[in-house]
């Protein structure tokens, strides 16, 4: 436990942070869902209006810390990759 005030603050902010970090994540990855379920039942059209969305909602999870600039990047190139190989 931490004794000094701080330590405790820190610990404030780590708590808020793990909270808004693990809201973002939680969002971009029902975004990332429903673009591949888009993708696999060959609506291209759908998929790359939901590819649209979701891009920016990774670029921005990236600059706020909540994910790696290279992870989101590595996501976003697997999305587009996937919406431009689906047929329709």
């Amino acid at each position: 436990m931490a004794q000094h005030k701080s330590a405790e603050k820190r610990n404030r902010q780590g708590l808020k942070r793990f909270e808004r970090n693990r809201a973002i994540k939680a969002s971009v990855k029902t975004a990332i869902k429903t673009v591949r379920e888009k993708a696999l039942t060959k609506n291209k059209e759908a998929a790359v209006e939901a590819l649209g969305r979701v891009v920016p909602a990774i670029a921005k999870a990236a600059a706020k810390g909540a994910i790696h600039k290279n992870n989101a990047a590595r996501r976003i190139s697997r999305l587009t990759k996937l919406v431009n190989a689906a047929k329709g």
